[in-house]
């Protein structure tokens, strides 16, 4: 199939776009449809890369509302885990239909998961046509190591038999639900078999607390001592990762995946220090965490919270500058995430925005992007050469919103 975009406008001049098995076969101002192509006249819509979220867990869709307003480990502890031990394939399912359709909606168009029924998750990833980073979340607190195992093996093989949308990942929960043994065989598998490994750290100040009483080091270097930390490392929320942890997550090319509006609905006290990650050259990416948590899985939005909380925290309004910030949110400072580039041979993977969006008629766009957009600027996201969605319209939404509140209710949510 191939997909041709005439009349978008990238960086303020008319181009086409031709998109051919998958990937972007042209890019220009002479670029024209071929005969037999699909074809979308944008209109001069804005052509931008897509946006990258870097930690969630889809399916908690079904949780949006519930037990909000509580501490960290009391809503994990009291409000989510007891849930949780009683979903089912279609509970994850249709929570992960409406996260992805969400997230199609506010211009999201890969994203990296950890959450329960990973087979679940990645059916509803590719019948969404969306791309992600799957892995089932790992812990041996109340188990053993070779539970943990067996599990892992089991998630892995649950998300073999799919094309490159689905990336296999392991999923150790955090240093506080993983032991030791567990996280050094993690460690293990990752190099053996090149996988990515996805884990909470440095969320709050006493999961540090705790790991120095406990281990005689904060959580990055006791990641490292156990062989857990590398370019193949995606850290979520490092907020209490201080300037000699981050240097070294820098050395081992590991990424920080920052998630400011989760963190601060949840009050973990801080906001991750990106002027000094920088610095350090630690690469950055931005997440919404669950909508359980969050409430929401619009990034655009979450854009603006990330810079404003970076410029209030450090007390300078230089701290970050859009450009910075939004090529944080589209994953262009963590190549790990998978960004997207506008240019011949990369995957077709773009947005087209609204030409008529008040947020963007005046003013540069990166900056009203950044500090004046929401999701609904999006008009058009295109992955692989396949409008997923036109017009703001997202095929099936309403079927999917229903499905998922029907297994919503059926939890008790």
């Amino acid at each position: 199939m191939t997909l041709a975009v005439t009349g978008a406008l990238w960086d303020g001049t008319r181009v086409g776009v031709r998109c051919a098995d998958g990937v972007i076969a042209a890019l220009g101002t002479d670029v024209t449809p071929a005969p037999g192509d699909e074809t979308i006249d944008a209109g001069g819509a804005h052509l931008v890369p897509p946006l990258v979220n870097g930690h969630t867990h889809a399916a908690m869709t079904l949780f949006r509302g519930s037990g909000g307003d509580l501490p960290l480990m009391p809503w994990l502890e009291e409000k989510i885990w007891p849930v949780e031990a009683k979903l089912d394939d279609e509970d994850v399912y249709w929570g992960a239909r409406l996260a992805c359709a969400e997230m199609l909606r506010g211009g999201t168009t890969r994203f990296w998961d950890m959450y329960w029924h990973p087979a679940a998750t990645a059916r509803a990833v590719a019948d969404s046509g969306i791309r992600a980073a799957i892995g089932a979340p790992l812990f041996d607190l109340h188990s053993s190591p070779a539970e943990l195992r067996e599990a892992a093996h089991r998630g892995l093989e649950a998300l073999s038999g799919y094309g490159p949308e689905i990336t296999p990942a392991l999923a150790p929960h955090a240093i506080y639900t993983v032991s030791e043994e567990s996280l050094r065989w993690v460690g293990e598998l990752s190099a053996e078999r090149d996988l990515p490994v996805q884990i909470h750290l440095s969320e709050t100040e006493q999961e540090v607390q705790d790991c120095i009483a406990a281990h005689g080091e904060r959580p990055a270097f006791y990641l490292d001592r156990l062989g857990l930390l590398n370019e193949r490392t995606v850290l979520a929320h490092g907020v209490w990762l201080d300037p000699d942890e981050l240097a070294l997550v820098a050395e081992r090319g590991a990424t920080v995946v920052t998630n400011p509006v989760a963190n601060m609905k949840l009050a973990v006290g801080g906001v991750f220090p990106h002027p000094v990650a920088r610095a350090a050259g630690v690469a950055v990416g931005l997440g919404t965490d669950g909508a359980g948590s969050n409430d929401s899985l619009d990034l655009l939005a979450d854009l603006k919270t990330f810079a404003l909380a970076q410029k209030h925290a450090a007390g300078d309004p230089t701290a970050i500058d859009a450009a910075e910030a939004w090529a944080v949110a589209t994953g262009a400072r963590a190549p790990r995430l998978g960004a997207t580039a506008l240019e011949p041979g990369e995957p077709a993977d773009f947005l087209l925005l609204r030409p008529d969006a008040p947020e963007l008629g005046i003013g540069d766009l990166t900056a009203d992007l950044v500090y004046a957009a929401s999701g609904s600027v999006v008009d058009t996201a295109v992955v692989g050469g396949e409008a997923l969605m036109r017009g703001g319209e997202v095929p099936g939404l309403e079927e999917i919103v229903a499905r998922a509140a029907e297994r919503a209710e059926r939890l008790g949510l």
